[in-house]
């Protein structure tokens, strides 16, 4: 997987700003923030839109749905008009319903968020019932168990370490280990961390009479923080509920239990879910249940099994691990999209009218490839080509049309195990080489976003290039025509279907063709629907001919079709409305034309305007 990282130069992280470093990691760019609550706080926009500009298929968006950053990062995307998927992340274990506008972030990205990623289960059943429609994985977060080893020993000492390691403060329950130990004289005590029950705590262990039992050592980590961790015989985790807080997740518990240190700790919020049966746990803000907890783990028995099933649950933790599940939980919304890769993709081409124009296609294709022929003609001559190139025919008994033409193409591959493998729609008027395929193959392969390629096409008598790049059409860009401003619209929406390369997985997703479009806007429909699902189209530089209407047939049914089909598709993906006001701006460019042009352009102008006054779909159904 290729990712790009967007974090923040500077955290303050439990009281420490924690600088971003990038040891040399390429793919690493650091963002300045606005404001330091984790979730009222904003990036700098510039690194996020640098990066969504160039079109991910996949964002990982590592806030809480509710924050301001989550809220920032989706309005960009909107802004960008991007289709990708997105995951988000929640550690949230407690339901809370915020303040306007946090509620409104909340639910817009839950709303449109392909799934997300929780480290602990209560927060996923949040995301649920708040409205998440994908998944939502358990997956804890990465611990570098391999700085931590078990120390060399068999059995807890007679007379036990016993460890704290986190955050001094009131909801961490370290006042109720000191009350433990005040009833087990052989204990001592190690606390490790600082915070700000620290001066309270001292205090308490003096009133307690444990205070030349007890050490607090302060902040620690790397080397010496594993070295803490084996001087224990046991550690305690005696977090308990406080207003507005649970335990999220339980790094400790881990880092123990890699270390070879049995763990005895409170039965809440998250901690549960990260020891499992490899610790004791006991009920939070017992002090008499913790001891008896601490008793239980350090009876020599008891010892070795926790330790042995601590160190094999501590690998559920590793980064590996963790890679492991982002990884699959990636590819269930974003799935791999190279089932074709390596083979050469299907040919399909429907035939009408003369087989010599078809005959022409395959040859220029030669023989590395599985044809289809769906023959819209029912014509004899159309079979024995068939049968001398070793092609599947088939004849569907009447004139369906391209698109219908192309979905029984599509069904007969997949009746023939051969849905995995990208086609090539190929018109019998167009011309391109084996190798001109295999290069649109490789950029379909190169790119997993897009769903189609077409190819850079010329004018075969003339060698003039054709425009294979058109703009979707659009009520909008009807009213642009009328005002004589189309020639400059140079928007790239669709290719052109005459050489049409097509990924197996977005024809799975996207379905098949359009029925309804007998004849033209069939591949203009079936693009739009790829790029509002997320999909990108692009074009291949390669060397192919295409004859314009070259298969024949009466030029006035052409263009009824035409007009027809443009019809349905403003009517489709806009509406009764769109589709007047789409008629209205060809109508209104139409009389203009009529007026100012000349010959056959104020003809043709003409016959375009009383069409449209009377509807292309009555006007086709009409002449038949």
């Amino acid at each position: 997987m290729d990712v790009r990282l967007v974090s923040a130069e500077r955290w303050n992280e439990g009281g420490r700003t924690v600088a971003l470093a990038a040891d040399g990691d390429s793919f690493v760019v650091g963002a300045r923030t606005i404001g330091t609550h984790p979730n009222a706080f904003l990036y700098d926009p510039r690194p996020i839109w640098r990066l969504l500009r160039g079109r991910p298929d996949l964002i990982d968006l590592h806030e809480e749905p509710f924050s301001l950053a989550a809220a920032e990062v989706l309005l960009l995307r909107r802004i960008l008009r991007l289709k990708a998927p997105y995951v988000l992340y929640s550690a949230q274990n407690i339901e809370k319903r915020y303040p306007i506008p946090f509620r409104w972030f909340e639910s817009a990205a839950l709303r449109g968020a392909a799934g997300a990623y929780v480290c602990n289960r209560e927060a996923g059943e949040i995301l649920r019932r708040k409205g998440l429609r994908g998944p939502a994985e358990l997956i804890p977060l990465g611990v570098g168990t391999e700085r931590f080893s078990p120390a060399d020993t068999s059995s807890p000492r007679p007379a036990p370490v016993i460890g704290y390691i986190g955050r001094v403060e009131p909801y961490k329950g370290v006042a109720h280990l000191l009350e433990a130990a005040a009833s087990r004289p052989h204990w001592r005590i190690e606390i490790s961390g600082d915070g700000s029950q620290r001066a309270e705590l001292v205090a308490l262990a003096a009133r307690l009479g444990i205070s030349d039992r007890v050490t607090f050592l302060g902040f620690a980590q790397g080397a010496e923080l594993a070295d803490r961790y084996r001087r224990l015989d046991a550690i305690a985790v005696p977090s308990i509920p406080w207003p507005g807080w649970l335990e999220q997740f339980c790094r400790v518990a881990v880092e123990a239990m890699a270390s070879g240190v049995p763990v005895v700790a409170s039965r809440s919020g998250a901690i549960p879910d990260v020891v499992a049966d490899a610790g004791v746990l006991v009920e939070a803000g017992d002090p008499e249940a913790l001891a008896a907890g601490l008793d239980e783990a350090l009876e020599p028995s008891r010892w070795s099994g926790l330790r042995e099933r601590g160190l094999a649950r501590a690998t559920e933790f590793t980064w590996q691990r963790v890679a492991e599940q982002h990884a699959a939980l990636y590819r269930s919304v974003a799935p791999r999209r190279d089932a074709g890769a390596g083979r050469p993709p299907q040919v399909v081409a429907i035939a009408y009218g003369d087989p010599d124009l078809l005959e022409g296609a395959l040859e220029g294709i030669g023989a590395g490839f599985g044809v289809t022929i769906v023959d819209n003609s029912s014509a004899a001559e159309t079979r024995a080509l068939a049968e001398r190139r070793g092609a599947v025919y088939i004849d569907p008994g009447a004139n369906l049309g391209f698109g219908a033409g192309v979905n029984v193409a599509l069904r007969s591959l997949a009746d023939r195990g051969l849905a995995s493998d990208d086609v090539l729609l190929l018109n019998p008027d167009a011309r391109i080489s084996a190798e001109g395929i295999s290069a649109m193959h490789a950029a379909l392969q190169a790119t997993p976003s897009l769903a189609a390629v077409g190819a850079t096409q010329t004018e075969p008598s003339s060698g003039e290039t054709v425009r294979v790049w058109w703009p979707f059409p659009s009520p909008l860009r009807a009213w642009i025509d009328a005002l004589g401003l189309g020639r400059f619209d140079r928007a790239k929406g669709f290719a052109i279907g005459s050489v049409l390369l097509l990924r197996a997985e977005a024809i799975a997703q996207i379905g098949l063709f359009d029925e309804q479009f007998f004849l033209y806007a069939e591949e203009v429909d079936w693009q739009k629907r790829a790029r509002d699902a997320g999909w990108n189209i692009a074009v291949a530089p390669v060397t192919a001919t295409h004859v314009g209407a070259g298969t024949g047939g009466d030029g006035t049914r052409r263009e009824a079709l035409f007009f027809a089909s443009n019809e349905k598709y403003q009517r489709k993906h806009f509406g009764a409305l769109g589709w007047q006001v789409f008629r209205a701006g060809v109508i209104t460019g139409a009389t203009v034309r009529a007026w100012v042009g000349r010959g056959a352009h104020r003809e043709a102008a003409r016959r375009r305007r009383a069409i449209f006054v009377e509807g292309p779909v009555a006007y086709a159904d009409r002449i038949g």
